[in-house]
This record gives structure tokens, sequence and C-alpha cells, in this order.
């Protein structure tokens, strides 16, 4: 039987990509635009998410071999994005496209190791 507490570290890793994902995709929206709903309330939920994240990511999983690799790269993403997210906000307001580069790099890096089943 597969380990239910892995689908809860991927459902938060994925929450938080797709909330700061939608952070960058704000930060390059014109603003003469209306932005989507579902883009809008993304954004706003990224402290709630990372929150969750910085909760799962600081205790202490035990499981089979394979499930604890798993949840050791996803709390590696999760804390990689929180650091992403806490320059992304120190530089947003001197050199915003810059941060948000940054921001969006990360964001990719966690995408894809997501996409390969960590």
């Amino acid at each position: 039987m597969k380990d239910q507490r892995i689908l809860v570290f991927r459902t938060a890793t994925s929450a938080l990509i797709e909330s700061l994902d939608a952070v960058v995709r704000l930060s390059r929206w014109s603003a003469n635009d209306v932005v989507p709903d579902p883009l809008r309330d993304a954004a706003a939920k990224v402290v709630e998410r990372l929150g969750a994240a910085n909760r799962l990511s600081g205790g202490k999983f035990t499981g089979k071999t394979d499930d604890t690799e798993r949840v050791t790269k996803m709390c590696a993403a999760m804390k990689k994005l929180d650091a992403a997210y806490v320059a992304y906000r120190k530089g947003a307001a001197s050199t915003p496209e810059a941060a948000a580069t940054a921001l969006e790099l990360e964001v990719g890096a966690a995408t894809r190791l997501a996409e390969l089943g960590a």
C-alpha cells in the first residue's frame, strides 16, 4: 500500500508552485488588463501555502526509503521556493523584473522536480 502522506506533500508542493507562478505572472501583468479570478486567487493564497509548506518541510518524515527520498526532495524544493519568494519580495521594489525572473527560475525548477514524480 502506498503511503498516503506522500499525497499531502505532493499537493502542498503543487499548490505552492501554483501560487508562486501566479505571483510571477501578476508581477508582469499590465495595469490596464483584467486579471482572471483564478490567477488572483492563487496569488492571494501564497502566504497560506508557504506556511503549510514550512510546517511540512520542518517536520520529520519516516517511512519506506523511496518515500523518504521523495519527501526529502519535495521538502528541499519547498524550502528553496520559500527562500526564492523572500528574495523576490526584497528585490521587487528595486529590480522588479530581475526579482520576478529569479523567482520564475526557482518555480520552473520545482515544477520539473514535481513532474518527475519527486
